[in-house]
């Protein structure tokens, strides 16, 4: 079992993996965990459990452990949902720090895109999930409610290549929202875009990216 940084753990994701974003521009992150089984059985079984958590946005605090940032599906309103993630919806995020004022206090993202494939008769199979920041979709302000601008990413990943199950947390095109948005939020934004940048931001995805193979249902 191990957790890697910045793409060393890789092998075998490139059906994945080309579907993420292209980096254009700002920084970018990698964060995946991965464990493998003794059986295709037991993989496949891995893999499941693993990719309905992946799905399961209201629970990722339980799966990523103490201090964990809070996830909480939505609709387009901002009104909380209790059922597995689609395209469309959105996901406020209350982060262990100050928030912005334009979420009055959460991030906030769009799910853009899922996508899976395989079944356990195929030597890979893999479900994604990639949100973009937005505005907070309970106001009518513009502004995107993120310290992230709209052209970054995020890409979650969960995958089974032959006994290797894997989970990921892929960050593309990070800039920091900076501009068009209040003093507070142009501080904010920028103080914990780079905090993000310098891997301040490690610590949460590797807990997640570690949970969603490793949790114990209880």
């Amino acid at each position: 079992m191990q957790t890697s940084v910045a793409g060393s753990s890789s092998i075998g994701m490139k059906t994945a993996l080309q579907q993420l974003p292209p980096q254009e521009t700002g920084g970018h992150t990698d964060f995946v965990h991965e464990q493998k089984y003794d059986t295709l059985e037991t993989a496949h079984r891995a893999f499941l459990a693993a990719a309905g958590r992946l799905l399961s946005v209201n629970n990722w605090h339980v799966y990523a452990g103490a201090g964990s940032a809070i996830f909480t599906l939505c609709n387009n309103e901002g009104q909380e949902v209790d059922r597995m993630a689609e395209e469309g919806l959105f996901f406020s995020i209350d982060l262990p720090a100050p928030g912005p004022d334009a979420g009055k206090g959460l991030e906030w993202v769009m799910v853009e895109r899922i996508a899976s494939e395989g079944g356990d008769s195929r030597a890979e199979e893999y479900v994604l999930m990639t949100v973009r920041p937005v505005p907070d979709p309970r106001r009518a302000d513009p502004e995107v409610a993120h310290f992230y601008k709209d052209v970054s990413t995020s890409t979650f990943i969960v995958r089974r290549d032959g006994l290797l199950v894997s989970a990921g947390a892929y960050g593309r095109n990070e800039t920091p929202n900076n501009e068009g948005v209040d003093l507070h939020d142009k501080i904010r934004n920028t103080a914990i875009a780079l905090m993000a940048r310098v891997g301040l931001s490690g610590p949460q995805w590797k807990k997640l990216v570690t949970g969603l193979i490793q949790y114990q249902e209880k």
